[in-house]
């Protein structure tokens, strides 16, 4: 898609609130789960990796919903917007740097690997439920920037 479409300027207010809000409402569930479980120093970090996978599941199932499609604010939001703010390779790359360094080599590397895996499965799991023109319309609205 390009930076500004004839029909609509990427970076209408409208468009900027529904990503700004979904970061801020996906950045706090992050936040929440890894409350709810967090990892121990030298633990496996299991709420980051369940995030990562939900979070690719749920962007590769956006497609299959009309509603999504149809409403430009909702594919942003959620999109970029709520599934931007959840998912995270920040804490996913420090995870895997601290468990390098404490000497969890064969630990960081699953986790690296697992976590790539997973989240590709999750990925062509959710793009099950989508076909070709739905994933197209998706794009269109700018739901997979």
């Amino acid at each position: 898609m390009s930076a500004a479409g004839p029909s609509s300027p990427a970076l209408a207010p409208r468009l900027l609130l529904a990503v700004a809000v979904g970061g801020a409402v996906g950045a706090l569930a992050r936040w929440g789960l890894t409350e709810a479980w967090p990892a121990d120093a030298d633990g496996f970090p299991w709420a980051t990796l369940a995030i990562n996978v939900s979070g690719s599941f749920l962007l590769a199932l956006l497609p299959a919903l009309a509603v999504v499609r149809r409403r430009r604010e909702l594919a942003v939001g959620l999109g970029p917007g709520v599934l931007g703010g959840y998912t995270t390779l920040s804490a996913y790359s420090e995870q895997a740097r601290a468990l390098l360094a404490s000497g969890r080599t064969g630990v960081a590397l699953v986790y690296l690997a697992g976590t790539l895996a997973a989240c590709l499965v999750a990925v062509a799991v959710g793009d099950h439920w989508s076909d070709v023109a739905e994933r197209r319309a998706f794009e269109a609205e700018g739901g997979d920037e």
